[in-house]
């Protein structure tokens, strides 16, 4: 089969979708079945031959990629799902990155963060796959503060999981060093040769990690307040392991709508607070936290959930935490 033969497949099994609709069947579930049987006539791969001396791995968005090249070294190829600039949680897999998945030794994702990357996994994925939810116990949704007190009706409106896993594991440098140590272990039973080099730099890694996670909890550790004020909920990890706050506009999506009564809970809570910073992240619309901004006399900042990176980024995880840790120690007053 060739590309161009492929994609007409596609194209005439959604069309067929419409004309022909199934109750059981949705049309997303049509597309991800073309996608996968185009990636397993491969069509449009050759990714795997590109470069046969080093495995080739898959992971789900930037954190994840961050880790996987940390500790694969130039052993490994790894392609990320997730481009720059993109928001992950909305990824639509595209025939090119089935693909890639179905092509790769290693596929390292977080279930239930991205329900495209999920269902490709489920078809192609096999024991292939490493999920890092399974390398640390994940925090429930409401861990490190008190997202949408009141608003009970609100989860069952935007259809988010309020009450579920927080996927935002990497927030928390000592988490994600366990999840590298687990990466090692993965890309060691699939390339034994370099086992011992990719537990090495995994070590390397963690040492890195826990000297972070001793800046943040040395310049968090006398704040004039803990509340933080974040556009959405992603950030219960690391309020969690510093003891702070979180005060989220909107849940884990960051493309909630939060209600009218949320808004006005949110205002009521920066004031009482006297917060002086609201958090808004890079992917974005900063609308909503500039507007709340300006109704409690607070400044906007950006604090980055770090799900993915702005195209021509030169810094990295380690970078940009940082970064985040300077906006904290301002927000907070802390000396």
């Amino acid at each position: 089969m060739t590309c161009t033969h492929a994609f007409l497949t596609i194209v005439l099994i959604l069309d067929q979708s419409w004309v022909m609709p199934s109750r059981t069947t949705s049309r997303r579930a049509l597309a991800a079945a073309a996608l996968v049987a185009l990636a397993g006539a491969g069509g449009c791969t050759g990714a795997a031959d590109a470069d046969p001396d080093r495995v080739s791995v898959v992971t789900a968005f930037y954190p994840l990629q961050f880790v996987t090249e940390r500790v694969g070294g130039d052993a490994v190829r790894v392609t990320s799902l997730a481009k720059p600039g993109a928001e992950p949680h909305d990824l639509e897999l595209n025939p090119q990155q089935v693909a890639q998945i179905t092509d790769a030794k290693v596929i390292v994702y977080l279930k239930g963060f991205q329900p495209a990357v999920d269902e490709a996994v489920a078809q192609e994925g096999g024991d292939r796959t490493f999920d890092v939810s399974t390398a640390t116990p994940l925090l429930t949704a409401s861990a490190g503060g008190h997202d949408h007190e009141g608003e009970a009706g609100h989860a069952e409106e935007s259809g988010d999981e309020h009450a579920g896993p927080d996927p935002h594991v990497w927030l928390d440098p000592t988490r994600l060093a366990t999840i590298a140590d687990k990466v090692a272990e993965r890309l060691g039973a699939a390339d034994p040769a370099h086992a011992a080099d990719y537990t090495a730099r995994a070590k390397a890694l963690r040492t890195e990690l826990e000297t972070l996670d001793r800046e943040y909890a040395q310049s968090l550790k006398n704040c004039q307040r803990r509340e933080i004020v974040t556009s959405h909920s992603a950030f219960g990890y690391l309020a969690e392991r510093y003891q702070l706050e979180q005060i989220g506009i909107t849940g884990l999506s960051p493309e909630d709508e939060p209600s009218a009564q949320r808004l006005a809970d949110v205002v009521t809570e920066a004031r009482q607070h006297q917060a002086t910073t609201i958090f808004f992240e890079t992917l974005a619309s900063p609308k909503v936290a500039e507007t709340i901004a300006r109704e409690v006399g607070a400044k906007s900042a950006v604090l980055d959930p770090i799900e993915g990176l702005q195209p021509g980024t030169t810094g990295d995880y380690l970078s940009v935490m940082r970064t985040n840790l300077t906006a904290l120690t301002s927000a907070l007053g802390c000396s």
